[in-house]
């Protein structure tokens, strides 16, 4: 098949077939001719690998490690077990992140009146912070 049928068949977009070859995720297809890249059901089956780690927050360098466990029927389950427990960790510290960041917006959305009156708590915070980085 090609690009825009592998794209349908694995709900990953051509650009970012193109891209995963590019980055060395995907080996490069197989090409006709005439230049256009050839895919099959293995390279599909790849591509929905990948498509359901990216959904799962997993970085490009993760999913390289993770296609490469997924492919070699050797090796232990520990190190697929291992990269996905550093990923809960990472996932966790990211969700406090924003919590904070929600804690601290509404309690600024609160201290402003929204009214007529240019004086405004969400602004005179934010060039604070821009005048003092230090501070975050």
């Amino acid at each position: 098949m090609n690009i825009g049928e592998a794209a349908s068949a694995s709900g990953v977009s051509a650009k970012m077939i193109r891209h995963y070859e590019s980055v060395g995720l995907l080996p490069p297809a197989v090409r006709t001719e005439a230049g256009y890249r050839q895919y099959g059901p293995n390279e599909v089956h790849t591509l929905r690998f990948i498509r359901h780690a990216r959904d799962l927050g997993f970085s490009i360098a993760e999913i390289t490690e993770l296609v490469g466990l997924w492919q070699n029927r050797g090796r232990p389950s520990r190190q697929v077990k291992a990269l996905a427990e550093a990923h809960i960790r990472d996932l966790e510290q990211k969700a406090a992140e924003l919590l904070a960041m929600k804690a601290t917006l509404q309690h600024l959305v609160h201290c402003c009146h929204g009214d007529d009156r240019p004086d405004c708590p969400i602004l005179d915070s934010l060039a604070d912070d821009a005048a003092h980085p230090s501070r975050r």
